[in-house]
């Protein structure tokens, strides 16, 4: 028997991020089935497939799955770009700044989108105007502005201050949330409740129209914040080392923060405030798989998913048929989260 024959005879080897991926990917197809066959009418998982082929599922009639195919499957494709588009902008937050306390809500850039786009909301019955159709936009520029003013004002020395960068968004979060207050003064009844509402994140408000508008949005931020990976990864290092490595570091950190703040904009366009997910699912990536980019980032990305669904399944299920703003369910799972790392963090 020759040595090619031996080779082929050899088992193939499952890397530690392998095992994760395909965990993960096996948890997603779950909540999948949860997501799209659960409703307040009960939940049956053949609903998740019938829209597929209705010919062979003639238990179901027209108007179960009319209510698949135009509430829950929308709901769950936004939970699953929400979740790629939060986690793989926090780790990117963290790997610019690199400091895993960074995220894109700790640090105001989800406040100042969600500032911009109340004041589109708030003063669209007076002006006379569509918000629906400029909240992407109006978001994106929000988070772009305010990403833009925190790297500035905590930028030092060529390096980010973490200390002041955390009160620069400190002091953002807070002067947002009080322009918010500000402008519910001059909103209407209609878009003073929608405000209340978004301002605690929900899926609820999904369908393909949105989705179609934003998606472009959000999949130029998930591509290009991808191919970013690898530079990303040599910033990690420091900026003096991966410029000697021949990354032109300038240049990245304009494309990541343009980048993070499209699909921040886009994301809090779409759902509102949704908060911890790109704070925490970094660092449980990290602890699976190590801290380098290129194994941590895909984990990272799917773990979204899986929180996001995960949570929208919740906010469903606890105050049935009602539902809780989803914001809410990832505050509760994300902040003792955290705080346990944090602890354990520290221990180690």
């Amino acid at each position: 028997m020759n040595t090619l024959t031996l080779n082929r005879l050899k088992p193939v080897s499952i890397t530690v991020n392998q095992k994760w991926m395909l965990l993960i990917s096996m948890c997603i197809f779950a909540l999948a089935l949860l997501s799209i066959g659960y409703g307040p009418a009960g939940w049956d998982w053949r609903l998740a497939i019938a829209w597929i082929a209705p010919e062979y599922f003639n238990q179901f009639d027209a108007l179960q799955i009319n209510v698949v195919t135009q509430i829950r499957l929308p709901r769950f494709v936004l939970a699953v770009l929400v979740g790629l588009v939060l986690a793989q902008t926090g780790a990117a937050t963290q790997a610019l700044c690199r400091n895993p306390l960074a995220d894109p809500s700790i640090i105001g850039i989800s406040a100042g989108a969600a500032m911009v786009a109340v004041a589109f909301i708030a003063f669209s019955a007076q002006f006379n105007f569509n918000a629906q159709h400029y909240l992407p936009y109006a978001a994106f520029l929000g988070a772009l502005l305010v990403t833009s003013l925190v790297y500035l004002i905590a930028k030092q020395h060529r390096q980010v201050n973490i200390t002041t960068l955390i009160l620069v968004g400190v002091a953002i979060n807070s002067l947002s949330f009080a322009v918010i207050g500000l402008l519910s003064y001059f909103a209407d009844d209609s878009a003073l409740r929608l405000i209340n509402y978004w301002t605690m994140g929900s899926l609820g408000g999904a369908n393909w129209d949105a989705i179609t508008q934003a998606t472009p949005l959000l999949l130029l931020s998930i591509l290009g914040l991808w191919r970013l990976k690898e530079p990303m990864n040599l910033l990690l290092i420091g900026e003096s080392q991966a410029q000697y490595l021949g990354v032109n570091t300038d240049k990245l950190k304009l494309y990541v923060i343009i980048l993070v703040a499209l699909g921040v904009g886009a994301v809090v366009a779409l759902t509102g405030l949704i908060g911890f997910v790109g704070l925490v699912v970094p660092h449980i990536a990290r602890l699976m798989v190590g801290p380098h980019l290129r194994k941590m980032l895909p984990l990272c990305m799917l773990l979204g998913v899986v929180v996001l669904l995960l949570s929208d399944w919740l906010a469903r299920l606890v105050v049935m048929p009602a539902e809780l703003p989803i914001g809410i369910i990832t505050a509760l799972l994300g902040a003792p989260l955290f705080i346990y790392l944090i602890i354990k963090t520290k221990r180690g």
